[in-house]
């Protein structure tokens, strides 16, 4: 690489960061001169590293992962997209594909797992909140764009995708060979526990869904339901506008959420009592692959003191993302506003904190020497299924007969 090129790559990176660090700047009350002090130290070690470095550095590469890290920085949920990643997201994003169930963030410059869907490959092979990804398909996802991994992850119905995978549980990279599916979303529970208390099992969310738990409720009601229990543990599933028509139905007064951004007005969400179907009480049962409509759901009741909330807290993922395009072809995605419950805590930074927290047990997953999960016997299947037997259940209910 000759001196020119590699000023140039500098100059392009340098640049580039400073406008990112200029646009965050904006319209906030931060000292202009702080930023600019902040821009002047990037510089010197971007200089540093062309200068000093051991051997000839990739700029190409020190300019992607400085990219990638200032975003994972500002917002674990952003991506950078080359020209040739973004025409291919562009292409793809409205596609329906095969994939295997999960939903992805950053953490520490690796693909951390917000959750799985239920039934899912991803959820078959055990990968739960917490688990990272340290390669797809062979790739290591250090400093690779959100949005690109998920790409990988996406593909033809019955094809492998082979992954890397670090377990907070067991610390040794795993390799787990998952099979790409079309997948369904798996519909609510419904059923009556002992002292007539409704319980409700949502392990995801959509507008059919929501309607679904809507003619649930309504029927359990019927059947003499006096309270519900309302189970949302690792449905992490479902866009905000479905967690404020699920929080709906149980409020008929108040503000559900609202959601707001540094150029974007802020937004109310109020309750509309001609959609609210029952004022029985009720408690929400969490842990952390709570997320998004879920975490909406549970701010919205615990805020609005409305209902409580049992178990862990949530994961924080709520928020309007938005792809920004940039003048070489490339873009960046970004959250722009953010959701906040109730009282103004945003449910990205925060989660939701239960008022009685409780954690959650690990399961476990055993594997075969392929990377492949051992297949569950019908008894270890029933086992896991969410029942009154459940030690967060049972405090769910203990709470409701304490009133």
């Amino acid at each position: 690489m000759s001196s020119r090129t590699k000023f140039f790559i500098v100059g392009t990176s340098t640049c580039l960061t400073v406008m990112l660090l200029i646009g965050t700047s904006l319209g906030s009350s931060a000292d202009q001169s702080d930023t600019l002090k902040h821009i002047g130290v990037f510089s010197d070690v971007v200089a540093h590293i062309k200068s000093e470095y051991v051997e000839e550095p990739d700029m190409k590469s020190v300019t992607l992962g400085a990219l990638n890290g200032l975003l994972e920085a500002v917002d674990p949920f952003a991506s950078y997209l080359n020209a040739e990643q973004y025409r291919d997201y562009v292409k793809n994003k409205d596609v329906k594909r095969a994939e295997v169930g999960l939903l992805l963030s950053k953490k520490g410059g690796y693909m951390g797992v917000v959750g799985a869907v239920a039934n899912s490959p991803a959820a078959k092979a055990g990968l739960a909140t917490g688990d990272m990804i340290e390669s797809i398909k062979g790739i290591a996802t250090r400093d690779m764009p959100l949005a690109y991994a998920s790409m990988l992850l996406q593909g033809e119905s019955g094809t492998p995708v082979e992954l890397s995978v670090v377990r907070a549980r067991r610390p040794e990279p795993q390799n787990v060979k998952l099979i790409r599916a079309a997948i369904v979303l798996p519909p609510v529970e419904l059923k009556m526990l002992a002292g007539q208390v409704g319980y409700v099992n949502i392990d995801a969310l959509s507008p059919a869904l929501v309607k679904e738990v809507a003619k649930g409720i309504e029927k359990l009601q019927k059947d003499g339901a006096q309270k519900f229990v309302v189970d949302v543990r690792n449905c992490s599933v479902g866009s905000p506008e479905d967690g404020i028509a699920l929080a709906n139905l149980f409020l008929n007064k108040g503000r559900i959420t609202y959601l707001k951004g540094q150029k974007y007005p802020q937004q109310n969400f109020e309750a509309d009592p001609a959609k609210a179907i029952t004022t029985l009480p009720v408690a929400v049962v969490t842990d952390h692959g709570t997320a998004e409509a879920a975490e909406i759901l549970a701010a919205a009741l615990l805020d609005n003191k409305r209902g409580q909330v049992v178990g862990e807290r949530t994961f924080g993922y709520a928020a309007l993302r938005k792809a920004i395009p940039m003048d070489d072809g490339a873009a960046i995605i970004l959250s722009v506003a953010k959701y906040y419950s109730p009282g103004g805590k945003a449910i990205q930074d925060s989660g939701v904190t239960p008022g009685t927290p409780m954690v959650e047990s690990e399961n476990q997953v055993e594997f075969d020497e392929n990377g492949e999960p051992v297949p569950e016997t019908p008894e270890q299947q029933q086992q896991k299924k969410k029942t009154e037997d459940d030690p967060m259940v049972k405090k769910a209910l203990e709470v409701l007969a304490k009133g």
